[in-house]
């Protein structure tokens, strides 16, 4: 992991992009739009907010669904978004969903704070758990796991709706992890609205597990970037402690330190992706 000094950690990320630039067209988006691509995929899924929009959103259990935070509140407003308002398409390929089901309970991360300035400051708190209305207990619908730990370097992919092809995910295999701190990863994925909460996945033995969850994407100079939430233990700590937490109410730990934290240079900007 890199050092926490701001100079070096921009220094990290410069590098690694440079090194990571020459493979970004090798690694395009694959659409999963017929069974046979979405296979192993399903239990990704589109967030639907009726007419306000969408993110992407993954099982973690059979009745559990992982998103970014933000997305649970009005763009406009900052209002929270009430749960019954909420549908989860899981598996959504072109209006065919393997499961439709509504939300009945929110948890959104104690550090995240809606109302923060610094879009980047938030970022590591970026996670939501949404419990669902009914169980998904399909035999071919697998809810993910988490790794316990992704490196800066290391291969990772996304899977994801987004603007302009919300009708069916997508995926890119083979982008990776620029560097990052103890909250926050920076990614060279590509991303774009609608890819919010979105579930970035590492090869661990054989299966693919949750490493991070798109919060951000950020322009450095020309060259785009995404930023997500790092999960090594948190994923385990909501689950522990959702079943005693009421609905919007913060669960788990406060997790960002008080400094060592991700610094882009100046010119960095950071768009949520409502």
């Amino acid at each position: 992991m890199p050092s926490g000094n701001p100079v070096r950690m921009c220094a990290a990320l410069a590098a690694s992009w440079l090194a990571a630039a020459a493979w970004a067209d090798t690694a395009p988006l694959q659409a999963l739009g017929t069974a046979d691509q979405a296979r192993g995929w399903e239990a990704v899924g589109r967030l639907d907010f009726g007419r306000a929009g969408f993110c992407t959103a993954a099982l973690v259990t059979e009745e559990i669904v992982l998103t970014a935070a933000h997305c649970l509140f009005d763009t406009a407003s900052g209002i929270p978004v009430v749960a019954r308002d909420i549908a989860f398409q899981v598996g959504l390929r072109h209006g065919r969903a393997e499961a439709r089901r509504g939300v009945r309970r929110i948890v959104i991360h104690p550090g995240y704070d809606r109302h923060e300035p610094d879009a980047l400051a938030t970022i590591g708190a970026d996670l939501a758990l949404l419990e669902l209305d009914r169980p998904v207990r399909l035999r071919h619908v697998r809810p993910f796991r988490a790794a316990p730990q992704v490196d800066a370097g290391q291969a990772v992919q996304v899977v994801s709706y987004a603007r302009n092809r919300a009708d069916a995910p997508a995926r890119q295999d083979g982008c990776a992890v620029l560097t990052r701190d103890q909250d926050v990863l920076v990614l060279d994925c590509t991303v774009d609205f609608g890819s919010s909460g979105a579930p970035v996945f590492a090869d661990v033995d054989g299966e693919v597990r949750i490493v991070s969850v798109i919060s951000a994407k950020a322009s450095w100079g020309d060259r785009p970037v995404a930023l997500g939430a790092a999960m090594e233990g948190e994923l385990d700590a909501l689950l522990d402690v959702f079943a005693r937490t009421p609905a919007l109410a913060p669960v788990g730990k406060r997790v960002r330190p008080p400094d060592g934290a991700v610094r882009l240079p100046p010119e960095t900007v950071v768009r949520r992706l409502p």
